[in-house]
């Protein structure tokens, strides 16, 4: 099945720089933010709150300080979402690297890169502003340096004015 003609999974998709973003809602929550390639065409809306959650992606890649404000299912470890706590802090703009987000909340660079590719709700947990201390780092649990998850890294990065990816 071409995932461009059918995508039941998701409660909405919008169209994004690099692709699209998948919505998943259930039970009156965002339940889940995925980066999709360009073969994913948009999908309207299946509810208020897919609805909702489609405008304020838009507004994001319209306008970077753009504040999301959504009701999010509650996942994750308790020390997972101690690193995105940790990670929500970090102001656009600026990165942090693992080693010093595990500084912040007494961990190890290697536990934090681990709950950042774990990440539900990507853009609304801004792990793309963690990078390693040599570079850009992972994302979402890959390392490709030429694949599309780090170059959806790059595009974020850029799009919020991290001065290395303008």
């Amino acid at each position: 099945m071409n995932p461009s003609q059918s995508h039941p999974q998701f409660s909405a998709v919008v169209e994004a720089p690099w692709g699209a973003v998948g919505i998943r809602t259930e039970a009156g929550l965002v339940r889940e933010f995925v980066y999709l390639p360009p073969s994913f065409n948009e999908k309207a809306p299946a509810d208020a709150l897919s609805e909702q959650a489609a405008r304020q992606v838009e507004h994001y890649l319209q306008d970077p300080d753009f504040r999301f404000d959504l009701a999010l299912a509650a996942v994750g470890t308790e020390f997972q979402r101690r690193v995105w706590g940790a990670i929500s802090s970090i102001p656009r703009g600026e990165v942090l690297t693992y080693g010093q987000v595990a500084k912040l909340i007494r961990s190890a660079p290697r536990a934090v890169g681990q709950a950042c590719g774990a990440n539900w709700f990507p853009l609304v947990v801004p792990c793309h502003r963690v990078t390693a201390s040599g570079g850009l780092g992972g994302f979402s649990n890959h390392d490709d340096e030429t694949g599309f998850h780090l170059g959806v890294k790059r595009w974020l990065l850029a799009h919020e004015g991290v001065k290395a990816y303008r």
